[in-house]
């Protein structure tokens, strides 16, 4: 008894509207890589280089997708093999998701140690990227020797393996993030409302990307005889290279609101356009005026990498952080 001829719809239409999606990803993609080369031009060098590997490897999986679909609908339209075989570049997208992913996950691994001073949490999340890079990897490479999609239940394994890990790193790197600058609130208005504003977009970002790799692991396992996990799969790493960039693009604003002072005067050297390590800010408070006494509170922005890179511009990655609190006292008495 022949097997039921595959449903075309639940193999192609998938595939198509992820490449779709991937597709108006990569568009966006290109507005927020100019913004960065535009406004970042003294950024630290290494992040720079990483902006520009992930620019060009999405750009590379811009077009394999384009060809991963163009291949089965014209090239192999009519034949036996548009359905039964798997696109030839399909092995190229597990491997494209983990080449960005893994080095986002450990540059974000960096950010937390710099925050937080500890190993292990970082280290956690590097162990989780690497173990997902190998999951991506080991998918790869069985997607060349399976071939049929008839097999595509023998990714089970390697897929769980990827999906999972990288599911695991995102969700440690928001919940860090979250409890880590909760902790940071000053009792400013300027000030928390630019942490509430870090928080907000790292919660966006970091569940976007977990959310995605979920739906797309739950997809695969629970309906391994249709595609509708490429949905979730072929805009995964353009998820994970926009949620980067857009955290990257956010600091000169997050910068902003934290140069505005708690009631609503903007410091007026905020406009040149970065300041250096040590040189903070006062607010002082209007309470304090009315009772006699003067209170200063200085803000301090600070590079958030390790004092060996301080040779690097002024502009780039830094954080806001409450450096100390100036009282003085003075007696509304006049002297005799």
């Amino acid at each position: 008894m022949s097997s039921p001829p595959p449903n075309v719809q639940l193999s192609f239409g998938p595939m198509l509207i992820g490449v779709f999606i991937n597709m108006i990803l990569y568009g966006v993609l290109i507005v927020q890589t100019y913004t960065y080369y535009q406004l970042y031009k003294r950024d630290t060098p290494w992040i720079r280089y990483l902006v520009l590997y992930l620019f060009i490897v999405e750009t590379a999986n811009t077009g394999f997708d384009m060809f991963i679909i163009y291949e089965p609908l014209i090239l192999r339209f009519g034949l036996p093999d548009a359905t039964r075989l798997f696109p030839t570049l399909f092995a190229t997208e597990p491997i494209i998701i983990v080449a960005v992913s893994t080095p986002i996950q450990i540059f974000f691994a960096w950010r937390i140690r710099i925050l937080t001073k500890s190993n292990w949490i970082p280290a956690a999340i590097c162990l989780f990227a690497f173990v997902s890079l190998a999951g991506g990897l080991w998918t790869g490479a069985k997607l060349v020797i399976i071939k049929l999609f008839a097999r595509k239940p023998e990714l089970h394994n390697p897929a769980l393996v990827w999906f999972l890990a990288s599911c695991a790193a995102d969700i440690l790197i928001t919940a860090t993030l979250v409890l880590n600058l909760s902790k940071r609130r000053t009792g400013f208005t300027a000030t928390d409302d630019a942490i509430s504003k870090i928080i907000r977009m790292t919660v966006q970002t970091g569940m976007l990307t977990a959310f995605f790799a979920v739906g797309d692991v739950v997809f695969f396992m629970t309906l391994p005889r249709t595609a509708l996990n490429f949905l979730w799969d072929l805009a995964l790493s353009k998820l994970y290279t926009n949620c980067l960039m857009s955290t990257l693009n956010a600091r000169a604003a997050l910068k902003d609101m934290a140069q505005v002072s708690s009631h609503g005067q903007r410091n007026p050297l905020s406009s040149a356009g970065g300041r250096r390590a040590g040189e903070g800010f006062g607010v002082e408070s209007p309470h304090a005026k009315r009772h006699g006494a003067s209170v200063l509170y200085e803000l301090d922005t600070h590079k958030s990498f390790s004092d060996a890179a301080s040779s690097f511009p002024p502009d780039s990655e830094y954080g806001i952080t409450v450096t100390k609190v100036v009282e003085r006292m003075e007696d509304p008495r006049p002297t005799q």
